[in-house]
């Protein structure tokens, strides 16, 4: 089976859009399968990324590499 590759930014969308699932009531299991990625994926994209908007994701991508992007 292929894996798919998300970027940290397709990464968020999916995010923002299950915590809109489970605000409309669904569980955690339901809300990631109605967005395609398991629930394993969830909770790690949610403990990698926390509270970070696209910006912190940017910033997180310039500390790890060691270059700045304007």
């Amino acid at each position: 089976m292929v894996r798919k590759r998300y970027s940290d930014e397709d990464a968020l969308k999916i995010l923002r859009e299950i915590d809109v699932h489970l605000h409309d009531g669904l569980d955690v299991v339901s809300a990631c399968r109605k967005a395609g990625i398991s629930d394993k994926t969830y909770y790690y994209w949610r403990k990698k990324f926390g509270g970070l908007g696209r910006r912190g994701t940017v910033r997180q991508n310039e500390l790890e590499t060691g270059r700045v992007v304007s």
